[in-house]
């Protein structure tokens, strides 16, 4: 990593959250923190495993700019789900900004929650813009918020709460 990509860590904060809080969010018992209104406690996981994004890192989206594998022996349960990563200092970055790293719509495709459809992204069809992390379930989808993302995330956070309403916990 570039001393300008340690120096600015996306969505990083110049604030450091109480312990309690943070205590509490590793628990899993109350919401991510987010200013942003696309998020949400339900994330896209492995049924059997209970895993986050197949494995995949959520940092190295950013850090790498590709989805590399996370390591079972670097990994947290968060928001209801086991994260994987590829070291410490990726698990610790998910730590302090998990609203930066944690996908949108908690891995559900943008593009069909505008058409009212809770479809979970595929963690190697994806894009990092504005900070974020997007899954899609195809290229096709992918290309279609690439065009015109302000007006998909417009119309999915419209229909988010309809469509979080479909999905079975």
């Amino acid at each position: 990593m570039s001393a300008e990509r340690q120096q600015r860590k996306p969505g990083q904060r110049a604030f450091l959250a109480p312990i309690g809080l943070v205590l509490l969010l590793l628990a899993g018992l109350v919401p991510v923190p987010s200013s942003r209104a696309a998020t949400t406690e339900r994330i896209v996981v492995d049924p059997n495993r209970g895993v986050a994004l197949s494995g995949f890192d959520p940092v190295a989206y950013f850090t790498d700019a590709k989805p590399l594998v996370g390591r079972e022996d670097v990994e947290l349960r968060f928001a209801g789900a086991t994260w994987r990563f590829r070291n410490e200092g990726n698990r610790a970055a998910f730590l302090e900004n998990p609203e930066v790293y944690l996908p949108v719509f908690g891995g559900y495709d943008p593009v069909a929650v505008t058409r009212g459809v809770a479809t979970p992204g595929h963690p190697q069809i994806w894009l990092v813009t504005g900070e974020r992390l997007y899954l899609f379930y195809n290229a096709d989808a992918r290309k279609a918020f690439a065009a015109a993302p302000a007006a998909v995330m417009a119309e999915a956070n419209n229909k988010w709460r309809d469509v979080l309403l479909t999905i079975v916990p």
